[in-house]
């Protein structure tokens, strides 16, 4: 592991704490003195995600991360629970095999979404969903209450 700050190679571990899936280890350099924080994970499998017009492309977590972090925007969420949401829709994912459609990844966020915060739900939903009118945005109200 190379330091971010002086790019030597040599660094120690000083603190190494799992939490879930991912081991978070606190590094010292050896040469600058400096610390610094890695996270580590398992590499996630490779999935096919099929989109609505038939087309297949390579899964990418950041898509859907970013996705729900847009609908999250200025609501009490963080970024630890918008991360959580990300990994649970991936375990899923994971057990129905290595193609997903859109569809399906859209609704897993969106259950997920409406038990979280009911604005970011209607956010994401009016645009996963893509509402045309107001009568859109009040029958996902309806829905909710």
């Amino acid at each position: 592991m190379k330091c971010p700050f002086c790019t030597n190679a040599e660094t120690k571990v000083t603190n190494k704490r799992d939490i879930k899936e991912i081991t978070r280890r606190r590094r010292e350099c050896l040469k600058c003195r400096k610390r610094f924080t890695t996270l580590e994970r398992l590499e996630p499998a490779e999935f096919v995600v099929i989109k609505k017009d038939g087309r297949r492309e390579t899964y990418n977590r950041d898509k859907i991360f970013l996705g729900i972090l847009k609908a999250c925007e200025k609501r009490p969420v963080s970024h630890d629970k918008i991360d959580k949401i990300v990994n649970e829709v991936e375990d899923s994912i994971r057990k129905r095999g290595k193609e997903v459609k859109t569809d399906m990844i859209g609704e897993l966020v969106m259950k997920k979404l409406k038990t979280l915060d009911k604005v970011a739900y209607i956010r994401f939903a009016s645009v996963y969903r893509e509402f045309e009118d107001l009568d859109d945005f009040k029958n996902v109200v309806k829905e909710i209450k």
